[in-house]
């Protein structure tokens, strides 16, 4: 009698044990499923954008640069000032205050943006000292406020935009496309979400002559994106009108 309940003892332990052992594997396994479908989800996330912003970029792949957007007269008419600052630099992250919105030119940082970005949003927009010194260097700038921002389909006409100026070996693609945050200054005139701006050596035939007294900046604003109104804008103030046109 004794040996049989030792016996039975034994085999109640190892049943308890296989159970714990079943029990633990089936933990093992949840866990490992669980932290596969949050890597699955994880990488979706991450690829969902992209994939987005390709999709939406289709509709714009075939469709010309002037075409994209509004016509042209929901932009204001183009206005200048006298520009200053050109060569004057100033050190990385020191404060400067621009008294336009947007600035379109100006003493600026040292390093202009590369050419190889052409849209960015509040998240990594570059200083405005910064993107004043690709103005000096020929660049249109399109600065567009909150109220673009949070438009999804504006967002789409303005990647579908940005996409007609890829590249770095074409310098007529000098452009870039920018948020106004708020931190910056003043909004824009009311009714108005975009904005160009220029600086202008006061014509191809004296960019890069050091001659400061022809120089302008130039703005331009609209209600609504337009293709066409950046075009024109372009035509008339190309990369060569700039106080530094040859660098990028």
């Amino acid at each position: 009698m004794a040996k049989t309940a030792k016996t039975d003892r034994q085999a109640v332990v190892q049943q308890i044990r296989t159970q714990q052992k079943s029990a633990e594997r089936r933990r093992g396994l949840a866990i490992v499923g669980v932290c596969i479908v949050v890597a699955i989800l994880i990488i979706g996330l991450a690829a969902f954008r992209p994939i987005k912003n390709w999709w939406d970029l289709r509709q714009f792949r075939d469709t010309a640069l002037d075409q994209i957007g509004a016509p042209a007269t929901v932009c204001a008419k183009q206005t200048t000032k006298p520009a200053t600052g050109d060569q004057q630099h100033v050190p990385d992250g020191q404060a400067i205050f621009y008294d336009d919105v947007p600035p379109a030119f100006g003493e600026h940082y040292a390093t202009p943006d590369p050419m190889e970005r052409k849209l960015y949003t509040d998240q990594d927009r570059p200083k405005l000292g910064t993107l004043v010194h690709n103005l000096e260097h020929g660049y249109t700038i399109l600065w567009y406020d909150q109220t673009i921002a949070d438009d999804d389909n504006a967002m789409n006409e303005l990647r579908g935009i940005a996409d007609k100026f890829a590249g770095t070996t074409n310098l007529r693609f000098k452009f870039k496309a920018v948020p106004w945050l708020e931190s910056d200054g003043k909004s824009f005139p009311d009714g108005k979400h975009i904005a160009f701006t220029h600086w202008s050596a006061g014509g191809a035939d004296v960019a890069g002559s050091g001659d400061t007294s022809k120089q302008v900046g130039v703005w331009q604003f609209c209600s609504a994106i337009s293709g066409e109104a950046l075009n024109d804008f372009m035509i008339k103030y190309p990369y060569m009108d700039s106080p530094e046109p040859g660098a990028m």
